[in-house]
C-alpha cells in the first residue's frame, strides 16, 4: 500500500487508504501552514481580541469571556464535556480515517492547533493507537472528535495494537506524555466536518466495491435467467444520456460475451422484467450519486472547516466567526448515496425472488436439489426481503432530521455524521444481500450446466464463489454460506476475478 504525502489537500481515496493502513505524512509547507496558524492564535491570546472558543465559552456560552490564565483549562474542559459519546465502537478503520481527515482539516493552516498535535495523530496512525470512539451521539461532529482527543490529553480508552489500554497507557507506550492543550487547541480539536468525512471517505470505498459487485452479480442472474442482451445494446443505452449507464451495460455486455446460455435463450421473451431489464438504469443512478457523493467529500477534504477560522499572520492576526463547521452538502450527498445503494440493494432482493420462484424462473422450486424434502434458498429470500425493509427505512433523509441544541444558538443541524452512519449501515445490508444473490446466482447455474456453456465473465465469478461454496443442498445452515457470501464481496473487487 503506497503512503499518502499531504501536501495541499487530501481526496476521499488518500483518506480511505490511510484508513486501510497507509502512513500519512505532511509536506514542509503543510506543516509551516500548522505552525503559522499556531502562532497566529498566540498572538490573538496576546492581543486581548474576543474571539470564540480562544477567550470565550463556547455554544451559547459564546459571550462568556474566559480570562488568559483559565484558556489552557477552557481547551482540556471542551475535551472533557463534549466526549459523550454513547452505543457501539467504529471501528479501527474508521477511526483511522477520521484522524486522518483531522490532520487533513490542520493542515490548511486555518485552525491554531500546536504542530504538536498533528504529530501526536500522526503517531496514532503509525503506532497502531486508535481511540475508542462511540459510534452515536454526534448532531455534527463534535462527540467522535472529542474522544479522539480524550487520549491525546492521557485520558479516554484506545486499542494499541488491538490491545484495550486506557489513554494513559496508550501514550505510555509510544513514549509520549499528555499534551496541556493551549488556547483553541481544544475548539479546534472537537471542531470541523473530519467526523463525518472521514466516515463518509469509509463509506465511498465501500460504496464503489459495492457497485462493482452488484453490476458482476448481476450478470451472473441475467444469464442464469436466460436474459435478452438487446437491452443492453450500447446503441439503445445511448439514447438515455447517463455515464453511470453507460458504465454498467459495458460491464453487463463485456461480462456476458460469448455466453452459450444467453445465445439458448435468444427471442424466449419480448423483454425481461425491470428488475433485469433495468439493471443499467438503477445501478447507473447509483454510479453517478456515488461520483456526486465523491465530489462532494472531496470539496470538503479541500475546505477550512473550523468556527473560528484564524489567518492573517502573527503580525496582524485575523479571527472569524463563521459557520464552515455545518455541512449540509456533505449530508445531502451521503444521504442521496444511502438512497441509490438500498434500492440498489431491493432490486438485488428482486432478482433474488425471480431465481428462487418457479413460477418464473424455469428453475426448481427454491433452487432446491430435492424440492419438498429440501427448502434450498426459500427462507434465503426472507432475509433478503427483510434486509432490504430494513433499508428503505434507513433512506428516510438525515440531512432533513433538524434539532436545536445549545440554547437555541445552534438552532440548525445539518446532520452529515448522521447521514454518513446511516450510509454505513446501508451498506452492511446491501452487502448481505447481494451476497445472497451471488450464492443464488451460483446456484442456479448449478442447473444449467448441462444446457450450454457460461460466458467466460460469469464463468470466472461462478468459479470464484464455488471455490469458497459448495452446491447447497439442505446439508448445513444456510446462514453460514450467506455470510461467506458476503465476505467475498468485502475481500476484493470482481474486477481483479
Amino acid at each position: 500500500m503506497q503512503d499518502i504525502m499531504l501536501v495541499t489537500a487530501l481526496d476521499w481515496r488518500a483518506v480511505a487508504a490511510v484508513a486501510d493502513g497507509a502512513a500519512l505524512s505532511l509536506s514542509g509547507d503543510a506543516r509551516q501552514r500548522v505552525e503559522t496558524a499556531s502562532r497566529i492564535v498566540s498572538a490573538i491570546v496576546e492581543s486581548g481580541v474576543r474571539a470564540y472558543g480562544v477567550n470565550t465559552g463556547v455554544g451559547a456560552l459564546a459571550d462568556t469571556v474566559v480570562d488568559r490564565p483559565s484558556q489552557s483549562r477552557l481547551s482540556r474542559n471542551i475535551i472533557l464535556s463534549h466526549a459523550c459519546g454513547v452505543g457501539p465502537l467504529l471501528d479501527a478503520r474508521e477511526v483511522r480515517a477520521i484522524i486522518a481527515a483531522q490532520i487533513a482539516n490542520f493542515s490548511h493552516g486555518h485552525s491554531g492547533v500546536r504542530p504538536a498535535i498533528v504529530e501526536l495523530l500522526q503517531a496514532f496512525l503509525s503506532e497502531d493507537c486508535i481511540p475508542e470512539v462511540p459510534s452515536k451521539g454526534s448532531a455534527g461532529y463534535l462527540s467522535h472528535n472529542a474522544h479522539i482527543a480524550l487520549v491525546l490529553i492521557g485520558e479516554g480508552k484506545a486499542r494499541l495494537k488491538g490491545k484495550p489500554v486506557t489513554g494513559a497507557e496508550a501514550l505510555k507506550a509510544i513514549n509520549t506524555e499528555p499534551l496541556v492543550l493551549q488556547a483553541k487547541e481544544g475548539l479546534s480539536l472537537v471542531n470541523g466536518t473530519a467526523c463525518s468525512t472521514g466516515l463518509g471517505s469509509v463509506a465511498l470505498a465501500r460504496a464503489e466495491r459495492l457497485l462493482d459487485w452488484a453490476d458482476a452479480i448481476a450478470a451472473l442472474t441475467i444469464e442464469a435467467l436466460g436474459c435478452q442482451m438487446t437491452a443492453f445494446d450500447a446503441s439503445v443505452l445511448a439514447l438515455r444520456k447517463s455515464a453511470g449507464i453507460e458504465k454498467v451495460g459495458k460491464t453487463l455486455r463485456d461480462r456476458l460475451a460469448g455466453s452459450g446460455l444467453i445465445d439458448a435463450a435468444k427471442g424466449a421473451r419480448t423483454q425481461d422484467a425491470l428488475s433485469l431489464r433495468s439493471v443499467p438504469h438503477a445501478h447507473g443512478a447509483g454510479w453517478d450519486v456515488f461520483n456526486f457523493a465523491g465530489s462532494v467529500v472531496n470539496q470538503e477534504l479541500a475546505s477550512v472547516t473550523d468556527n473560528p477560522a484564524v489567518s492573517g499572520t502573527p503580525e496582524a492576526p485575523m479571527v472569524s466567526s463563521e459557520a464552515h463547521a455545518v455541512a449540509p452538502a456533505l449530508g445531502q450527498a451521503l444521504d442521496s448515496l444511502a438512497v441509490a445503494i438500498a434500492q440498489i440493494s431491493m432490486m438485488s432482493e428482486r432478482r433474488i425472488d425471480r431465481l428462487v420462484n418457479p413460477l418464473v424462473s424455469g428453475l426448481p422450486a427454491f433452487l432446491a436439489v430435492d424440492p419438498g424434502a429440501g427448502s434450498g434458498f426459500m427462507i434465503a429470500q426472507y432475509t433478503a426481503a427483510a434486509l432490504a425493509a430494513e433499508n428503505r427505512r434507513l433512506g428516510a433523509p438525515a440531512s432533513l432530521d433538524g434539532g436545536v441544541t445549545s440554547a437555541l444558538q445552534e438552532d440548525f443541524l445539518g446532520h452529515p455524521t448522521g447521514a454518513a452512519n446511516k450510509l454505513l449501515a446501508v451498506l452492511d445490508n446491501a452487502e448481505q444481500i447481494l451476497g445472497i444473490e451471488f450464492a443464488a446466482a451460483a446456484q442456479a447455474q448449478d442447473f444449467k450446466a448441462g444446457i450450454a456453456p457460461r460466458a467466460k465473465g460469469t464463468d470466472a465469478l461462478y468459479r470464484h464463489i464455488r471455490a469458497a461454496l459448495p452446491t447447497y443442498a439442505d446439508d448445513r445452515p444456510l446462514g453460514w454460506d450467506l455470510e461467506k457470501a458476503r465476505d467475498l464481496l468485502r475481500e476484493s473487487p470482481p474486477r481483479s476475478i
